[in-house]
């Protein structure tokens, strides 16, 4: 199990600078991992970030949340190749980073909508998800579909909306849940991972609390959430991923509603998170030897 933290912990921009910051950042909080946001897939310069990975010796994953104009639940063509073509890209900055995992909004727009997708709209994601889970296979990658609130996206909400949506998808497609949205949308922390472990489709898991803020501060049940994680064998990603006004862009403090500035230390904020994660999934390992 390899544990890390979103690059947005430690800077809002994804230059060479903001990628220094961010992997040796991670690096000195003692996490295995970085995941790094491809806000802007044309510009991102991934053989820069491949450099510095393996300089630090880290392992790495991508994320992205679609917009409107490359939404795939869109019902115009047009939109869901611009958000095909966008994804391909990303795909291409994944292997040439040298990671396996391209994950999050990547099946709809990230942000409110105003009305229920449309049968169609699911479809046409759908079907694009499945040609792109053949070409990042292709790759040696795989697509991870994160489950987020009702105000990020109207696709699916929940561990078993997901199911149903990838009963509808062909190829190596997983889930990934977070505990921020699950605090939002799920009666509990404990059925879903068994529900989606028992599909065979947990791949990846976001760690947030309830504020997005330092974790055990806020209302999220992380002590059942790793439980069910053990019980289930789960051997993933787990992602920490925090997000204060302090360092997140401007623009993307907008589309998340980071209105508040939770704290201002990234270096304290992401070693507390890799010391609570690894003593919690260290302490339900001890539950064998009751």
């Amino acid at each position: 199990m390899l544990i890390g933290a979103h690059g947005l912990v430690f800077t809002g921009t994804f230059d060479e600078a903001g990628l220094r910051r961010a992997i040796e950042g991670t690096r000195s909080a003692g996490f295995d991992l970085i995941e790094i946001p491809l806000m802007d897939a044309e510009g991102f310069d991934s053989a820069a970030a491949g450099r510095l990975l393996r300089d630090n010796d880290l392992a790495v994953t991508a994320s992205l949340g679609l917009t409107s104009e490359t939404d795939l639940t869109s019902e115009d063509p047009a939109v869901v190749a611009a958000g095909v073509a966008t994804l391909e890209r990303c795909i291409d900055h994944v292997a040439t980073m040298g990671g396996d995992v391209l994950c999050g909004v990547i099946y709809s727009a990230m942000g409110k909508y105003m009305a229920p997708a449309s049968d169609k709209g699911i479809a046409h994601s759908q079907a694009a998800i499945s040609g792109l889970a053949a070409k990042a296979a292709e790759r040696g990658i795989r697509l991870s579909l994160e489950v987020v609130n009702r105000y990020e996206s109207n696709a699916f909400n929940t561990g078993r909306g997901a199911l149903r949506f990838l009963d509808g998808v062909e190829g190596d497609v997983s889930v990934h849940l977070d505990t921020y949205h699950m605090n939002i949308e799920e009666s509990d922390f404990f059925q879903p991972v068994h529900d989606v472990a028992a599909a065979g489709k947990l791949g990846y898991v976001h760690i947030g609390d309830s504020h997005r803020g330092y974790l055990g501060t806020g209302t999220v049940d992380f002590a059942t959430f790793f439980r069910a994680l053990h019980d289930v064998a789960y051997d993933g990603p787990v992602v920490f991923e925090s997000f204060s006004s302090a360092v997140v862009s401007a623009e993307l403090s907008n589309t998340l509603g980071i209105w508040r500035n939770l704290w201002q230390d990234s270096d304290d904020l992401a070693a507390h998170a890799n010391r609570y994660i690894r003593d919690a999934l260290h302490a339900v390992d001890t539950i064998d030897l009751h």
